[in-house]
């Protein structure tokens, strides 16, 4: 597996193809798709249709937090499904319940809203800081350059990053950004709009580039000072990616002064349901009245079917100790891409993250990239997809890692080998 997959026999290669064919002639191309089509996974492990073993750690970009087919939530999905797939949120069920109580201990006293993916639970909290300043006229959000909060049109305004707005103009009003890990400009930006700031614990689409601990403790107190609302977006940092359940309780741990640090609110998603779709976000005890009946709604979010998958994943993360694995295994995966970067100095310039949220970053002389017009990025995907291994591009030159939680450390130094089989052929 280190070395070039061989080609596969032409009758595979005739169902890939019209596979594709599927897709352009009836599928809305909004996805530059890689050449590969999928079958089935394994734990770790995702198969092709010609028969191509790739080890996955992108996680279907952090979502599949138990890897592929794990035995206990196709359980789960079978039984449940076999009780109660869906009822309206005008009722009451037992998984939502409880998954609400399961995330709430993992933070502090709160409440949850479900949904269904990572930009539904933004928008969330957007209603929520809107609620919160709206009888003194405030609503403007802050947030960071390089975030990503997704692609709705609100999440596009919210969202640091140009390239996900051309296009879609006039923005939606009411989002400004700042320079991310910079409290003075936080502080300058303020106007008599500005309700709340909303940042990323680790940016994920912008290059695993972590808040620092004095970030967040000081635009804890900004908030404190000004009344205004600190949210977190928690969609890929969280569910225990960087060992802890929320990056924030990681970054800030054994900080002196960061105890009882909490955001307003907190949104979630990707792992949280292991590959089903689930989104949520937590808002503090201290403002679970700002959006009572009749202010905030979803037809899908926290179906019984969803939530007894997300309560198994969590069950499952706690019982096998997968928070522990992604520290430890984080840090080796870390070590072994600090190692390749010395030795590969041309090719890696730099190495950062947490847990499970690795990236590097790829310099800007590699020569077998030159001439081409795909970004540095992607062509090392190409490259290390063709030797058996699947990643996340970040940007033209970053590449990350996000697998599943429970990747074990002899799959992680698999992953080390390919990566340096790929990289000594471009050194």
């Amino acid at each position: 597996m280190k070395d070039l997959v061989p080609a596969p026999p032409a009758i595979v290669r005739q169902e890939q193809k019209s596979i594709q064919e599927l897709f352009h002639k009836n599928v809305l191309p909004t996805y530059s798709r890689f050449d590969l089509v999928l079958s089935r996974g394994q734990g770790s492990w995702l198969f092709d249709v010609n028969g191509r073993r790739f080890l996955d750690l992108g996680g279907g970009i952090a979502v599949c937090s138990l890897g592929h087919a794990h035995p206990e939530i196709t359980a789960t999905l079978t039984e449940q499904s076999q009780r109660l797939v869906h009822v309206s949120n005008l009722y009451y069920h037992e998984p939502q319940g409880r998954l609400a109580q399961a995330l709430n201990q993992h933070l502090a006293p709160g409440k949850i809203f479900f949904c269904n993916s990572g930009a539904e639970a933004n928008e969330g909290l957007y209603k929520l800081a809107r609620k919160f300043g709206h009888e003194e006229g405030r609503f403007e959000i802050l947030t960071a350059f390089d975030s990503f909060h997704g692609r709705t049109l609100g999440g596009i305004a919210a969202t640091g990053q140009e390239k996900v707005k051309k296009g879609f103009e006039p923005m939606v009003s009411g989002f400004r950004h700042i320079p991310f890990n910079d409290l003075k400009a936080a502080r300058e930006a303020l106007s008599p709009s500005t309700v709340a700031i909303l940042i990323e614990g680790i940016q994920g689409e912008g290059g695993i580039t972590p808040a620092t601990a004095e970030y967040l403790l000081g635009l804890r107190r900004l908030c404190d000072e000004k009344k205004m609302l600190l949210l977190m977006d928690g969609v890929q940092c969280g569910h225990f990616r960087t060992g802890r359940f929320q990056s924030f309780q990681r970054t800030l741990e054994g900080v002196m002064g960061a105890e009882g640090f909490l955001p307003d609110g907190l949104s979630m998603a990707k792992s949280l349901g292991g590959g089903f779709p689930m989104g949520a976000f937590w808002v503090n005890a201290k403002h679970t009245e700002l959006l009572g009946p009749g202010t905030h709604g979803t037809t899908y979010g926290g179906t019984p079917l969803g939530c007894a998958v997300a309560l198994k994943v969590l069950e499952v993360i706690e019982r096998d100790g997968l928070a522990r694995n992604a520290r430890e295994t984080g840090e080796f995966l870390q070590a072994e891409l600090t190692r390749l970067m010395k030795r590969y100095p041309q090719l890696i310039l730099n190495v950062r993250g947490v847990g499970f949220m690795v990236g590097f970053e790829l310099t800007r002389e590699i020569r077998a990239f030159a001439g081409s017009e795909k970004a540095a990025s992607l062509q090392m995907v190409g490259r290390l997809q063709d030797a058996g291994m699947l990643v996340i591009p970040s940007g033209t030159h970053r590449i990350r890692l996000l697998p599943a939680l429970n990747l074990s450390r002899n799959e992680a130094g698999t992953g080390i080998e390919i990566l340096e089989s790929v990289l000594a052929k471009l050194a």
